[in-house]
C-alpha cells in the first residue's frame, strides 16, 4: 500500500496551522490553505526512480498526495500527459528546445482534471454531500464528471458566456447547470450564496486546500520528463493561476527531497490576455497583490478572471524564479492557436496560442534566450472553442473578445 505522507495544513498568508480531517475553504485569514508533507519520511522510504514505474497518472505519486492510505482516489486516468516536442516552432523562435505540455489529453480535455480529481476526491473522503463550482470554461465540466465518477451532486454556475462546449458537458455527466449575466467573480457570489441551501461543498480555485495538490502534479511530470532536470523557462497561462502556484510548490518539495539532479529552478512566466491582466498590472508596478480588472473580455474563457485569490502566491512565486509577466491580444493569441495546431498537429486552446505568443514575444526581446529550455503550456482542447474555431473558419481576423 502506498502512504501518504499528508501532515498538516497551514494558512498561505500567516503559516497558522489548521485541523486536518475536516472540510475547509478558506483560512481563518481569507486566504488559500496549503497542505503540508512528512517529506523527510518520504526521503527515507520512497526511491524516485520506482514511482515510473508504477501504473499510470497522477496517483502514482501518491505520498505526496493528501488523500489517506486506505482510501481510493476518484479518478479518470487523469495526468501523465505528453511533453511534446516541437521542433518547427523552436526553429521559427530561434530557441534550441522548444517542447509543449499538452494537457488536452486529460479526461474532459484540460488540465483542470488534475485539481478537479484531487478536490472531488478530498471532498467525499471528508463527508461532503454535494459540490459546488463558479467556472468560466472547462472546471465546470470536469467537476461534474469526477462528482459523477464519485456519486456526489454537481452543481456548476456560469457567465452565460461562457463557450458552448463547457456548458453543454455539464448537465452531458448530471450535474446542474446555472447561467447567469456577469464574470466568474459574480459567479462565485452566487456560489456563496447557495451553496448552504444546497448543502454542496464550495471547490471553487484555490478555496479549499487539494485542487493545487492536484495541479502540483504538473511539477512532478515535468521534473521527470526532463529527468530530474527542471527547464530553463516554463510558460504558463494564468486565470486564477493554480498550476503555477502548484508547480512552484512542487519544484519547492523535490528540491527538499534531494530529487532534483540541479538546484536551478526554472522562470516562470505568467500569460494573460490584454483584456483581462490583472496579474501583469501588478508585476509591472511591483505590488505583491493584484486589484480587480474592470470590464474583463477576452475569447480565451479561461483567462477571463478579474480577480484571483492567489494573487500574491503567484507574484511571490514570479519574484522568486525571476520571471516574468506578459499580455497578449486576442488576435495574436487566436492565430497562434491556430499556428501550433496546424505546425504542430497539437489541439491548441487559445490559451495554449496566448503562450506561443509570449514565447515569440520574450525571444524577440532576448529574455529567452537561443540556447535555453523553453516548455509551453497547452492546458486545454482547442475543440472546446467552437465559436473561436467558427471563426477561424471564416477568416475573421479577430474572433472577438467577449
Amino acid at each position: 500500500m502506498l502512504r501518504s505522507a499528508f501532515r498538516s495544513l497551514e494558512c498561505s498568508a500567516t503559516g497558522k496551522s489548521l485541523p486536518t480531517g475536516q472540510l475547509h475553504n478558506l483560512s481563518p485569514a481569507g486566504k488559500p490553505i496549503l497542505c503540508r508533507y512528512a517529506l523527510d519520511t518520504v526521503r527515507q522510504t520512497v526511491d524516485r526512480d520506482e514511482i515510473r514505474t508504477r501504473a499510470r497518472g497522477m496517483w502514482r505519486w501518491r505520498e505526496l498526495l493528501p488523500l489517506r492510505s486506505d482510501a481510493e482516489p476518484v479518478t479518470l486516468g487523469e495526468g501523465d500527459t505528453p511533453l511534446l516536442s516541437a521542433p518547427r516552432l523552436a526553429r521559427e523562435l530561434g530557441i534550441e528546445e522548444l517542447t509543449i505540455k499538452d494537457e488536452s489529453v486529460n479526461p474532459t480535455g484540460s488540465f483542470k482534471a488534475r485539481g478537479l480529481s484531487a478536490a472531488v476526491t478530498m471532498a467525499k473522503d471528508l463527508g461532503a454531500k454535494a459540490v459546488i463550482v463558479p467556472s468560466a470554461g472547462n472546471a465546470g465540466g470536469a467537476m461534474a464528471a469526477y462528482a459523477a465518477r464519485a456519486g456526489l451532486p454537481a452543481h456548476v454556475i456560469v457567465p452565460a458566456d461562457t463557450p458552448e462546449i463547457n456548458q453543454l458537458e455539464v448537465p452531458l455527466f448530471g450535474g446542474h447547470l446555472t447561467r447567469i449575466e456577469g464574470l466568474i467573480d459574480d459567479c462565485g457570489k452566487v456560489v456563496a450564496e447557495q451553496r448552504e441551501a444546497l448543502g454542496a461543498f464550495n471547490l471553487s480555485t484555490l478555496k479549499e486546500p487539494y485542487r493545487l495538490e492536484g495541479k502540483k502534479t504538473l511539477g512532478f511530470e515535468l521534473a521527470e520528463q526532463f529527468a530530474w532536470r527542471l527547464p530553463d523557462v516554463i510558460i504558463y497561462p494564468t486565470g486564477g493561476g493554480t498550476g503555477l502556484i502548484g508547480m512552484h510548490k512542487a519544484f519547492a518539495e523535490l528540491a527538499e527531497l534531494g530529487w532534483l539532479e540541479s538546484d536551478k529552478r526554472p522562470r516562470f512566466v505568467v500569460v494573460q490576455a490584454q483584456g483581462c491582466a490583472p496579474i501583469v498590472r501588478a508585476f509591472d508596478a511591483g505590488h505583491t497583490s493584484a486589484t480587480h480588472w474592470d470590464e474583463a473580455a477576452t475569447c480565451a474563457s479561461g483567462l477571463r478572471v478579474p480577480g484571483a485569490v492567489g494573487d500574491f502566491l503567484i507574484l511571490k512565486a514570479l519574484r522568486e524564479t525571476r520571471g516574468t509577466a506578459v499580455s497578449i491580444a486576442d488576435d495574436a493569441l487566436v492565430r497562434e492557436m491556430r499556428h501550433m495546431a496546424a505546425t504542430e498537429g497539437i489541439n491548441a486552446a487559445p490559451e495554449g496560442g496566448a503562450c506561443l505568443a509570449a514565447a515569440r514575444q520574450l525571444r524577440s526581446t532576448g529574455w529567452i534566450s537561443s540556447g535555453e529550455k523553453v516548455v509551453l503550456f497547452n492546458t486545454g482542447a482547442g475543440t472546446k472553442y467552437v465559436e473561436v474555431l467558427r471563426a477561424i473558419a471564416a477568416g475573421a481576423a479577430d474572433p472577438g473578445a467577449g
